[in-house]
């Protein structure tokens, strides 16, 4: 059974969300990136996004846009962020690893090459932010059914008609933005109803765990999060402790995710 189905099998039977935590790999710089990643998966993390920087991360928000900046100057690419998946994968064997990048590194390096290569490496799958559904089988192609997940966003401008095409052909989980704008917990905030409802609407439609990400940075969100879907995504949150203090961040991202489990 895939560890993403297993997971949410095992949070389903708990009655709570799946904790995903997303970090971008090369922040504050390699060694010190990688120690704090596997502090978050040691405590408690149900489901990771590992962060490939782009120098055009146009879904992010600052904070997310700082660390892909420190990120790329400290020398990180798509290659060595597959090169943590392997390392982490010999410590968390069952953590649902996901790699999160932008469609231009994975189309220089080769969908082929780079679905073989990340696989290889343990990675269950990918979510490309900028790549249409549409357009997927530029990754799924490379693909054999079930052995690495393809996960589809939808959003709050998604309209009805193609949010149906987009659940009917969803693997894994399927990441559900909270609100207009960019990541990071400024900006517009979250009509909880009109999210409720959406999710309700899409729970007609597909079993396809739904996670809900973007602007999710407190225990009251998560908590809100509980109430209607399968999975909450933090990511700013935890990045912005790599930025403050980046030499005590292993604990205190580590603290944060025993807190949002909490």
């Amino acid at each position: 059974m895939p560890r993403l189905q297993k997971t949410f099998e095992r949070t389903r039977a708990a009655k709570r969300p799946a904790l995903v935590g997303y970090l971008t790999a090369g922040d504050p710089d390699f060694v010190g990136s990688l120690d704090i990643i596997d502090a978050a998966c040691s405590a408690g993390l149900d489901i990771l996004e590992i962060g490939i920087p782009f120098s055009d991360p146009t879904a992010d928000g600052p904070v997310i846009q700082r660390a892909s900046s420190r990120a790329i100057k400290a020398g990180m690419n798509l290659e060595k962020g597959i090169s943590y998946v392997q390392s982490l994968r010999q410590k968390h064997p069952q953590l649902p690893i996901i790699i999160f990048s932008y469609y231009n590194p994975i189309f220089a390096m080769g969908t082929d090459r780079f679905v073989k290569t990340a696989s290889d490496a343990g990675a269950d799958g990918v979510l490309v932010v900028d790549l249409p559904g549409e357009c997927s089988d530029e990754i799924t192609r490379h693909v054999k059914q079930g052995s690495f997940h393809f996960i589809r966003l939808v959003s709050p401008t998604t309209a009805p008609k193609r949010r149906e095409e987009i659940l009917k052909n969803a693997d894994g989980f399927v990441y559900v933005v909270s609100r207009h704008g960019v990541t990071g917990s400024g900006g517009n905030s979250i009509n909880w109803n009109a999210l409720q409802q959406e999710i309700t609407e899409m729970k007609m439609i597909t079993e396809i765990p739904l996670c809900v990400g973007f602007g999710i940075s407190t225990p009251e969100d998560v908590k809100n999060v509980a109430n209607i879907a399968d999975g909450v995504v933090v990511g700013s949150a935890f990045q912005r402790l790599v930025e403050d203090e980046p030499k005590t961040a292993k604990g205190t991202v580590a603290e944060l995710v025993r807190k949002l489990r909490g």
